[in-house]
Parts: C-alpha cells; sequence; structure tokens
C-alpha cells in the first residue's frame, strides 16, 4: 500500500474551496468526504477526497 499524507481538516476544506464549518456540517449529516479519527482530529486521505467528488459530478442536461 502506498503511504500519502492525510490531510488536515483545513486543508481539505481549502482543497475543496468551502469553508471549514461546511466540511464539518457535511461530515455531521453523513454526506461528506470519508474521513478518519486520529486521536480527536479528523484526518482525510486525498484519493478519498477526489473520489468523492467524482461521485458528486454533475451531468449535463440539454
Amino acid at each position: 500500500m502506498e503511504t500519502q499524507r492525510m490531510w488536515t481538516h483545513a486543508e481539505t476544506a481549502a482543497y475543496l474551496g468551502i469553508r471549514e464549518q461546511t466540511l464539518y456540517f457535511l461530515n455531521h449529516k453523513g454526506k461528506g468526504p470519508r474521513y478518519y479519527k486520529v486521536g480527536r482530529y479528523c484526518r482525510y486521505r486525498p484519493t478519498d477526497i477526489d473520489h468523492w467528488l467524482t461521485t458528486r459530478q454533475a451531468t449535463p442536461t440539454t
């Protein structure tokens, strides 16, 4: 398994272009990206974030 650095909550929110509070809200509702509890902190894998974004890709309408 390839080791990748996990992102903090702030780094993830910045990558997504949303406020940290919005990311907390998405997680609370169970609609946010997969995260891991490390002690009392949330950590995110970049590949999980990209996968989550892909599953939310909008389909263009004609």
